[in-house]
């Protein structure tokens, strides 16, 4: 079967996508024009309901424009033989399979066409130029430029280092120096272990001989006397022995490594000016057609050095191009294809947000003078209505949270529970709120009203004493009945507050989970969280390693809904006061 007819076989079972009546071109043009150009039209090239405003691409629904476009680099990427890489998605396929962030952004030419563009982020297929897609910002593949020549001159280097740290002579000369300290230590130690004898039995002697005024007693004593000084004069000499020895292994041993560390010290510096060169020619254009560099992006953050693989992301391609070529944005997504890394959630075709880390600062230079949606965390809607207390006494209460609401005060927004319960316990004592719930799950908060009875419910909480259960809605069929998910978790740092799973740095996390029911095909858990980090339960629902299935409406791990479907339900714990078993539910709310 050729391209021609896996052509076919799409073209004529192509179909509405989401309800939308409107076709793009025929696939089988399409694919014909996909590697000659990387503006990709769309049919009609005319569309009414174009969007006010660009999406804001960390935080979005896709419009239905980059659906299509989406659908249509999809279709294409099922089917393609212009270039061989390993997405998982075929066991047949050779290499590790790596999936890949694709993304997509609806343009309209100088004409008012209407069409897309497509890029992928990092490399494909060993490649920063496929063709149909979009071009680097700077590409550090090219043999030619500056950075693959100074790339080759860091690893002649570290080949150099190498070389010369595998040399017998390094490894004799380590040998000699631990050999030395190692003798010295013993020596030393064996010597003042006798000092110490001796300095006893000289103690124990003056003791006998005290208050004895003859000549015999005196020689005794001036013996005494001169066997200490002899002993410490033999402590200094022995010092001196080994302080000599081990210098002569120590000088011999960096005779060794100076060449080594003179090696090190050029790749060093070879690295950091290569790097700088290398975010001086990475220079992005915006809206504006003004152009800045990631030095000068950056350096106006909190983390001034551009982190690794700044500019490489689908997003800064395509907007790059899109001005470099007189096209005007109109919405864009991104998705991704292939399995899932296993530090990361990644589901195969889904939509994702522009990194924080690296997109943030660069996107933020690009989109100026373009017309952009509001970034929906800065108008997240105020609770004017007093906060739902379950129950409350003299020392605590426990608080049903709503979803989207913060727990404590955030960057940009500054309403929370905590700033709500000083204002409704103006005279209470301490930290108040003794754990927390991310912004977007509802439910049971525990609050203290003085300092004594905060630290006796968060040491219950530190000795795991207190007991949680919370309700999700997980999307898809669960066949375990129970069971539990270990994975150890910590922050992404190229994409906070999003949590990574990382056996090498991350911090123990588990849960234990019991199926509840069976709804629509979907499924309505219990979730008991064995330890507390941040976003346990999101993660070890949706990673591959865990249950593989996103609770219902997660926007960071799944797909965004009218909210997520995670409730804390219930709490059992010691209190602090009547030393009674307290336990608290509130109902769930989905």
């Amino acid at each position: 079967m050729d391209s021609n007819d896996y052509v076919s076989i799409v073209y004529n079972n192509y179909s509405k996508f989401s309800g939308i009546v409107v076709y793009l071109c025929c696939f089988k043009r399409f694919m014909q024009h996909f590697t000659t150009s990387c503006f990709h039209p769309l049919k009609p090239s005319t569309i009414e309901g174009l969007p006010r405003k660009f999406t804001f691409p960390f935080y979005y629904e896709p419009h239905p424009l980059s659906l299509l476009a989406a659908q249509d680099l999809q279709e294409y990427l099922s089917i393609q033989r212009d270039f061989e890489h390993n997405f998982g998605l075929k066991s047949e396929k050779q290499g590790t399979p790596i999936g890949k962030m694709f993304g997509v952004m609806v343009v309209k030419n100088r004409n008012q066409e209407l069409g897309y563009l497509a890029a992928f982020s990092g490399k494909l297929a060993e490649s920063n130029a496929i063709n149909g897609f979009v071009p680097p910002i700077y590409d550090t593949l090219n043999e030619q430029g500056f950075y693959k020549r100074g790339e080759a001159k860091l690893n002649d280097l570290t080949h150099q280092i190498k070389i010369l740290e595998e040399d017998k002579a390094l490894e004799a000369a380590h040998l000699a120096l631990n050999k030395a300290i190692k003798e010295s230590e013993l020596e030393l130690k064996s010597f003042k272990t006798l000092l110490k004898q001796k300095k006893k039995a000289r103690h124990l002697l003056r003791k006998e001989l005290l208050g004895q005024e003859n000549e015999k007693t005196k020689n005794l004593l001036e013996n005494l006397k001169n066997e200490s000084i002899y002993f410490n004069f033999r402590l200094r000499d022995l010092k001196l022995k080994w302080d000599s020895q081990i210098e002569k292994a120590r000088t011999h041993l960096e005779y060794i490594l100076k060449p080594i560390n003179e090696l090190k010290s050029e790749r060093a510096h070879l690295s950091t000016t290569l790097q700088k060169q290398l975010h001086e020619k990475y220079n992005f254009l915006n809206a504006n057609g003004e152009l800045k560099n990631l030095v000068s992006i950056f350096e106006a953050t909190t983390s001034p050095i551009p982190p690794a693989a700044a500019g490489e992301c689908a997003a800064p391609k395509l907007f790059q191009y899109a001005y470099r070529n007189n096209l005007t944005p109109v919405s864009m997504a991104e998705f991704w294809w292939g399995d899932s890394p296993k530090s990361e959630v990644r589901k195969h075709k889904q939509f994702y947000p522009s990194c924080r880390s690296k997109c943030e600062p660069i996107l933020g230079h690009m989109m100026q003078g373009l017309l952009v949606d509001d970034n929906p965390i800065g108008v997240i809607p105020k609770h004017e209505d007093p906060l739902d207390i379950v129950y409350e006494d003299q020392h605590l209460l426990l608080v049903n949270k709503p979803h989207h609401f913060l727990s404590v005060p955030g960057k940009q927004i500054k309403e929370s529970v905590l700033t709500k319960m000083k204002a409704y316990l103006p005279d209470a004592q301490g930290p108040l709120l003794v754990h927390r719930l991310d912004m977007s799950t509802s439910g049971l908060l525990l609050v203290a009203k003085s300092m004594r009875v905060h630290k006796y419910l968060q040491k219950q909480f530190i000795n795991r004493l207190v007991k949680k259960r919370y309700v999700a809605v997980l999307e898809g069929v669960l066949s375990k009945k129970s069971g539990s998910v270990e994975l150890p978790l910590r922050v992404d740092l190229d994409n906070r507050p999003n949590q990574l799973v990382c056996y090498k740095h991350g911090k123990h996390a588990k849960t234990k989970y019991e199926v509840v029911s069976i709804e629509g095909g979907r499924t309505r858990v219990h979730f008991y969280p064995i330890t507390g980090r941040t976003h346990q339960l999101r993660v070890h629902a949706a990673h591959v390693d865990g249950l593989n299935m996103p609770i219902v409406g997660d926007d960071l791990y799944g797909t965004k809904a009218n909210r997520l479907h995670l409730h804390a339900e219930f709490i059992s714990f010691m209190h602090p006061i009547t030393k009674q078993v307290l336990e608290v539910s509130a109902p769930v709310p989905f």
